[in-house]
């Protein structure tokens, strides 16, 4: 700009002192140093200061909240302002399109937008190419700095490694060479996992678990929750989203997972409908524990539940949908499906007794196919043993060289080392039954202790195993196709021990014949119990 250009400048003029938050801190002098720099100038020039604006945002656009003000008083009727002045071009804008655009409706406020340090005569054609250098520049700069930000980021997700704070559960750490990592934080991260655990049942919807969560002591917002458990963070995975034409997919975190990867599929598919079973509210289950396990025994459809109010309480009932009039008391039902499963409880605590009759059982069972199996087994070594045998004869009278006797004897090794280990498994097989016989043991006995001490509502996640169908309610009691094969056969053993205590004389070791409720398959008892 001329020394003559420069006396046509108006002599009124309001300063634009702009810094973004990141610029602040980095360089904490910016607005004091331009502040110092246009007062400067405006000194040296007989320019009068109207108002100087400071500005802590982004120049990405002009939607900047100071100046919006100064646009808006720009406007007015009586505005004498005719310069705004400012430090450098990307002080106005970093985007040359926006900034084009103001430059327009300040000129027709007769108001000339200027930077000191870049200054340029507008009026002149061929100093738009150097307003669009200065205006693309730091923009090409925002761009470029952005680009390898991502790339950046990019890369350490690639590596396993969590980019921004924590999410609910986890809590942002840093080692003692200054390394960045997240690590679980209780009790958060306990009530996380406890939450997808309901969650992976298809018991309650979403809402409903963290609520309950809340009530435990969640800190979470219900969207950041709704984020949390679709999020494959907890298991242990890192999102890698899609790029050009790089396909999304998931890598090895290296932070430390709340819930195991089963856990979180599992949640997935009850989430996307695949997995979901009977939800309800958690009030509806306090009144009705069983609804979602009844059906009608008229028209066989599902019961629900609901309330009727009388003269001077409330009156529960499970009834059928209409145009069917079925309807039952809820606590009738209720106290029957108590009674029915109480029947199919050890009566003692000691379940030793009840071991020994299913294991004999089982033992007679298997006896005669374990034997024939085995002897099978011990046949075909004793058959390779004399091969093996004869093979060496051969080699000792020369009839066969080296190599064949080795080749020969690797093949015999490995069919003996097969057979032997067919054995060890079938030796082994007992005493995996019986574990499996403890453990069903000890879930019924957890049951029967939860309906003592409760209601049925405690053992309502328990009563699909019990009931693998459904469950109707005539005549006063529980009908159903069938139930669970292990209860069954302990039901079946406490009618022989009742026996015995209105003073029938009964033989414990004949208990095992009487009680062989047909398909009893001890193998499956870890899916059913």
């Amino acid at each position: 700009m001329t020394l003559k250009s420069e006396r046509k400048i108006a002599n009124i003029a309001d300063l634009y002192i702009r810094v973004s938050t990141d610029e602040q801190a980095d360089k904490g002098y910016s607005q004091r140093n331009q502040e110092e720099v246009l007062l400067k100038y405006c000194n040296g020039r007989s320019i009068k200061v109207r108002n100087i604006i400071y500005e802590d945002y982004s120049a990405k656009s002009f939607e900047r909240p100071q100046w919006q003000k100064l646009l808006l008083k720009l406007k007015k009727r009586g505005n004498n302002v005719n310069l705004i002045l400012f430090t450098k071009w990307d002080r106005f804008s970093r985007n040359a399109g926006d900034a084009y655009q103001m430059i327009g409706i300040l000129r027709r406020l007769s108001v000339e937008p200027q930077a000191i340090e870049q200054p340029l005569d507008l009026s002149i054609p061929e100093n738009k190419m150097m307003l669009a250098f200065y205006l693309a520049a730091p923009e090409v700069e925002n761009d470029r700095r952005a680009l390898n930000t991502f790339h950046g980021m990019r890369r350490a997700k690639k590596e396993g490694r969590y980019m921004g704070g924590a999410p609910v559960g986890y809590v942002n750490k840093i080692t003692e060479n200054g390394k960045k990592y997240i690590a679980p934080e209780e009790p958060n991260a306990a009530l996380l996992k406890w939450a997808f655990t309901e969650l992976s049942r298809g018991d309650f919807n979403t809402e409903q678990v963290w609520k309950r969560a809340k009530e435990k002591g969640l800190t979470c917002s219900k969207n950041a929750f709704w984020q949390a458990i679709r999020n494959p963070l907890y298991c242990g995975k890192i999102f890698i989203p899609r790029y050009k034409d790089e396909d999304s997919y998931l890598v090895e975190g290296q932070h430390e997972p709340i819930i195991s990867e089963h856990l979180y599929n599992k949640v997935q598919e009850v989430l996307d409908n695949r997995g979901r079973k009977y939800r309800s509210k958690i009030k509806t289950l306090e009144d009705f524990p069983v609804r979602g396990f009844l059906t009608c025994p008229e028209c066989d459809r599902v019961l629900t539940g609901s309330k009727s109010k009388g003269r001077s309480r409330y009156y529960y009932y499970y009834h059928c949908i209409s145009p069917c009039k079925y309807r039952v008391n809820s606590g009738k039902i209720n106290e029957g499906i108590e009674k029915d499963i109480m029947a199919f409880i050890p009566e003692i605590d000691n379940s030793v007794c009840y071991e020994k009759i299913i294991m004999k059982d089982y033992l007679k069972r298997q006896d005669n196919k374990t034997s024939n199996e085995k002897n099978h087994i011990l046949q075909q070594i004793k058959d390779y043993e004399e091969r093996l045998s004869h093979t060496r004869d051969l080699l000792a009278t020369q009839q066969i060289d080296v190599s064949d006797y080795r080749e020969i004897k690797l093949r015999y090794s490995v069919k003996i080392q097969d057979l032997e280990s067919k054995l060890t498994n079938i030796n082994h097989s007992t005493n995996n039954i019986k574990s499996l016989i403890n453990k069903g043991l000890q879930k019924t006995i957890m049951i029967g202790n939860s309906l003592k001490g409760g209601s049925i509502m405690d053992i309502r996640k328990d009563i699909g195993s019990i009931y693998p169908e459904k469950v109707s309610f005539q005549e006063n009691q529980v009908r159903t196709a069938r139930r669970n094969e292990f209860m069954q056969y302990i039901f079946l053993i406490n009618n022989e021990l009742q026996q015995i205590k209105n003073g029938t004389k009964v033989d414990i070791s004949t208990l095992s014949r009487q009680v062989t409720p047909a398909g009893f398959k001890p193998a499956t008892l870890r899916a059913e119990i």
